[in-house]
């Protein structure tokens, strides 16, 4: 009775439901979604912060028929995009890349002999890239990955249990491979690059088996430069990286970025 009234009149913007049964609520949820743009579900965990109906957040994108109608909560940024025209670009990915000042997959990339976590954050460019010497795996160096990591997964250290897996045989473990390109393409130095930032959108392609040689393309994707806060903070910028590791076939075995804070020459505070 509470649904049928809840979607009188063809729904609503925003609904609260009150309960403590996730069973209820998602049978709620179910029934109820198609008529209200946004549905709270009330119970003693967040009532404490509840503003009623919950609150408008600028990320939250909803819809429905009647007065739900279709759209976004107009408190952030995104909202604004509802004004501004909406251009798809095709091209080469050279093209695309100049034009967005992008690295994307596919472009073409430039190497010189100055190795690119040698230059400050204005001398990088998007495609900037290294190609880095190989290096080849061996059960050494599985065995020894599984000692320091403590990662003694049958795939790795069981001959027999990996024969029978989806692998064939032992197979390198994938953070080691993570390890090893990063020992090929990391310089050793003190220089531009301060830290590593993190690591997104890792996919491991190919399994690496010992034997296997694998080689590391790094390449400048984007730049974001950091506002510098105050004249005694070192001015920086984040540098993504998009990293292939390849094996001797030129088979892809895992794609990432990682993103380094890099220093910049001249900074840009203002008291």
């Amino acid at each position: 009775h509470a649904l049928q009234l809840a979607c009188a009149g063809g729904g609503s913007l925003a609904g609260t439901l009150v309960t403590a049964d996730p069973q209820i609520a998602r049978q709620f949820i179910a029934d109820a979604a198609r008529t209200h743009g946004r549905i709270q579900i009330l119970n003693e965990e967040s009532a404490k912060e509840s503003t009623g109906h919950g609150s408008p957040l600028p990320q939250l994108v909803h819809g429905g028929p009647g007065r739900a109608g279709g759209g976004e909560e107009l408190g952030g940024l995104r909202a604004v995009k509802h004004y501004m025209q909406r251009t798809a670009v095709q091209g080469s990915p050279t093209m695309l890349a100049a034009i967005s000042k992008q690295w994307v997959r596919g472009a073409k990339v430039e190497e010189d002999r100055i190795h690119p976590f040698r230059k400050y954050f204005e001398e990088l460019q998007p495609g900037d890239s290294l190609l880095t010497p190989r290096r080849t795996m061996t059960e050494a160096d599985i065995v020894n990955f599984a000692c320091l990591s403590g990662d003694h997964f049958y795939a790795h250290m069981d001959k027999i249990a990996a024969a029978e897996s989806i692998f064939g045989e032992r197979v390198v473990h994938g953070y080691f491979v993570l390890s090893a390109a990063a020992g090929l393409f990391v310089d050793a130095g003190v220089g531009p690059v301060i830290a590593n930032y993190g690591l997104e959108n890792l996919r491991f392609i190919e399994p690496v088996k010992p034997g296997d040689t694998i080689q590391v393309r790094l390449t400048c994707k984007r730049k974001t430069l950091k506002k510098q806060r105050s004249a005694e903070e070192k001015p920086t910028g984040v540098v993504e990286w998009a990293v292939e590791v390849f094996n001797q076939h030129q088979t892809p075995v895992a794609l990432y970025s990682i993103l380094t804070l890099v220093a910049r020459q001249h900074g840009d505070f203002v008291d």
